[in-house]
């Protein structure tokens, strides 16, 4: 049995882990458990993050820790955050920052310190991006169908969901709330996402799949 414990940046993040990810790896013998960096939600500056981890990691050493973090407004001291901006790929933006990540929590744990105990996650861009996966399913959750056409032209536009760019007005979650100006993350999302469900999402989002993979990985470790 592996007990894996997601640091997640807000509400959403947490009933997403708790909801849909969580019951999904149940049946593997992989048990999540959802946290808050910080009660009011947002990622804090890498120093507490860090001490937060670290924590984590000394109180139990049997845990697994996780982050589930979003790209967009992630703060420039985490590691290689600034550096990732002149990657090429979506891909290579996440993953420089995770094996940054991975790096410093070895070089501050010490030697004695397992790395495969640490699976980090950086969503590319935001956690919204991901309802891009299915524009219809995104469309019913919000109650109005016809807003799938909107929603679709949004995706035609990119190769991936995690590729709909992080700019103040083009972020995913900003596309959405012009479509739908009633669009509350904590419930709307949510309601979308379980609609359009994990497997559909991990055939639509390259990266969000490999951290879901690596995550089943320990199920066949046991």
């Amino acid at each position: 049995m592996s007990r894996i414990r997601v640091l997640v940046e807000g509400q959403t993040e947490k009933a997403f882990i708790e909801r849909l990810v969580k019951p999904f790896f149940d049946q593997q013998g992989v048990y999540f458990h959802a946290v808050m960096f910080r009660p009011r939600g947002g990622v804090p500056r890498y120093n507490k993050a860090k001490d937060r981890l670290m924590r984590s990691f000394k109180e139990d050493s049997q845990l697994i820790c996780a982050t589930m973090v979003d790209f967009y407004a992630l703060p420039t001291d985490w590691p290689a955050r600034e550096l990732a901006g002149s990657c090429h790929t979506t891909d290579e933006k996440a993953t420089s920052i995770e094996i940054a990540l991975r790096q410093d929590m070895v070089d501050s744990m010490g030697s004695d310190f397992d790395s495969s105990r640490f699976i980090p996650y950086v969503q590319m861009h935001e956690f919204e991006a991901l309802l891009f996966s299915d524009t219809a399913g995104l469309a019913a959750a919000l109650g109005d169908i016809r807003l799938t056409e909107s929603f679709q032209a949004i995706r035609d536009g990119f190769q991936s969901p995690e590729d709909i760019n992080d700019h103040y007005d083009t972020c995913p979650s900003r596309r959405i709330e012009k479509i739908h100006q009633g669009f509350r993350k904590t419930i709307n999302g949510l309601s979308a996402a379980r609609k359009i469900g994990l497997n559909r999402m991990r055939r639509e989002c390259p990266h969000f799949n490999q951290w879901l993979t690596k995550l089943e990985s320990l199920s066949k470790q046991d």
